[in-house]
């Protein structure tokens, strides 16, 4: 390579990194910063409870465990953004009541918890037989 292509390599690198360590100075308020739980539904069956909160609660609650790389933009912000998302579409700790037949879809089908999130999170994939259990549970609720 020539020296001018060498020259203007490390000059994008280096507007790259300035970029980045900028972007660090931008960060959503609502990580680490999870609202009080107001109301949370009446689960009559624990396990389908706990499978919720392992594979559900972090999207869709405000007890949300942000892991260490929710401090590292732009990933940051997509995980504000998901969290956001979720407690406006579900909010088992604002709870309101849902259409059970559209919460036991969801899980069955499996478009939840969805796949991005397992690969970060493989302890909230569920078994065949996790799904019917929290599918009941979250029918179940009032």
């Amino acid at each position: 390579m020539t020296r001018s292509i060498l020259k203007i390599l490390a000059i994008m690198l280096a507007l790259a990194v300035a970029v980045l360590a900028l972007m660090q100075f931008v960060r959503p308020s609502v990580i680490n910063n999870n609202p009080p739980v107001v109301r949370q539904p009446a689960w009559t069956d624990p396990q389908a409870e706990a499978l919720a909160r392992r594979a559900c609660y972090d999207c869709h609650s405000n007890e949300t465990q942000w892991p260490w790389y929710a401090q590292v933009a732009p990933v940051s912000w997509l995980l504000a953004r998901d969290v956001v998302e979720g407690r406006r579409n579900l909010n088992f700790s604002e709870w309101r009541g849902a259409e059970p037949g559209e919460l036991q879809e969801v899980v069955m089908e499996g478009e939840m918890p969805p796949a991005i999130y397992l690969l970060m999170h493989p302890s909230a994939r569920l078994t065949t037989s996790e799904k019917k259990v929290l599918a009941q549970g979250l029918a179940a609720l009032k």
